[in-house]
């Protein structure tokens, strides 16, 4: 009776009755039952045979087949459940990642940028159903993988973005990474496009205007969620290597154009989220993941195995039995 369910186990509450009838049936045997008054019944003592004690099982298989019935009633069956799914609305999506030398300021441990990967990366792992591309700027831009449903390639990719100004020219050019984005989306046929835009600074590069960039992309349908990551006050910054290549760092006053990005995300319809630790990119990053999600068009279908006739013929196997007995080996018995 494993993985079994009742359709109907209101038909349950009929076990009440059961001893109402026991009750009854106690009752009315000892008031059918014979009397004689007698000065001593010693001599009777062990008259009773072994058949007229076993006679009040006949109640007892009556009783077995109306319980038998009424779990019957509630209709016990099993059922095998197989389901299918398919994506009905997927999403396109770019991140855009600020790889400029601020980005290594360690006021998220360890720094910016890897604490940035390390959020992205379980982000990009929890969009099972979406197409996900990057893009990086700096003072430049440049597409770091197209838009693509291979996690795999989207999340190597990610693992080996770093700043390196021979690379890209060092900055902040918020306009030329949304235009670079917008243009890896513009073409897409999905049923809905966002781009995740990531920086730590003001726009201070590049020959693109951000917000002509973000009029580009509400007209495409595109929504651009803005992220400020950055400390409130003071962070160590990098501002100039050793001779070996190593970093050095003081501290700096954090500066984003938080109104940029602000205007940004209400022009295309998104949100600005302000990250000043790893948590809180933490959260930015799963509050986008719930903003965001991929409608899946589930079916089922349901195979039910009935368990109520074997219960069926065993009550009526019983009520025979209980015929048979009270007719032949308990005729006469009292």
């Amino acid at each position: 009776m494993k993985n079994v369910t009742f359709l109907h186990p209101e038909f349950f509450w009929l076990f009440l009755t059961l001893p109402i009838a026991i009750a009854w049936y106690l009752y009315s045997r000892k008031k059918q039952s014979a009397s004689i008054k007698m000065s001593s019944l010693a001599p009777f003592a062990n008259s009773r045979t072994l058949l007229s004690r076993l006679k009040p099982l006949l109640f007892g298989l009556r009783i077995l087949a109306l319980a038998s019935i009424i779990v019957a009633l509630a209709r016990p069956r099993s059922v095998d459940v197989t389901q299918k799914s398919r994506t009905t609305r997927g999403i396109d999506i770019v991140m855009a990642i600020d790889v400029s030398g601020s980005m290594l300021a360690k006021d998220l441990k360890p720094n910016r940028l890897d604490a940035l990967k390390r959020v992205a990366a379980k982000f990009i792992e929890d969009r099972i159903n979406d197409r996900i591309g990057l893009v990086v700027y700096a003072g430049e831009s440049y597409t770091r993988t197209p838009v693509t449903s291979d996690k795999t390639v989207v999340l190597q990719s990610l693992k080996t973005v770093n700043y390196d100004d021979s690379i890209i020219a060092d900055g902040t050019g918020i306009g030329v990474g949304l235009a670079t984005a917008i243009n890896r989306l513009k073409d897409s046929k999905a049923k809905s496009r966002i781009i995740i835009l990531l920086t730590d600074g003001v726009n201070n590069a590049g020959t693109i205007d951000p917000r002509m960039a973000a009029d580009i992309a509400k007209q495409y349908g595109i929504k651009v969620y803005t992220i400020g990551i950055g400390t409130n006050g003071m962070a160590p910054f990098p501002y100039a290597k050793t001779a070996n290549g190593q970093f050095l760092f003081r501290n700096m006053k954090v500066e984003i154009d938080e109104d940029l990005m602000k205007e940004i995300a209400k022009t295309t319809d998104g949100k600005y989220f302000r990250a000043t630790n790893n948590k809180k990119l933490e959260e930015i990053y799963a509050e986008i993941n719930k903003l965001e999600t991929t409608e899946i068009e589930e079916k089922k279908y349901f195979n039910y195995d009935e368990k109520f006739k074997p219960l069926v013929w065993l009550a009526f196997a019983l009520v025979l039995l209980e015929i048979g007995l009270r007719n032949t080996v308990f005729k006469g018995f009292v």
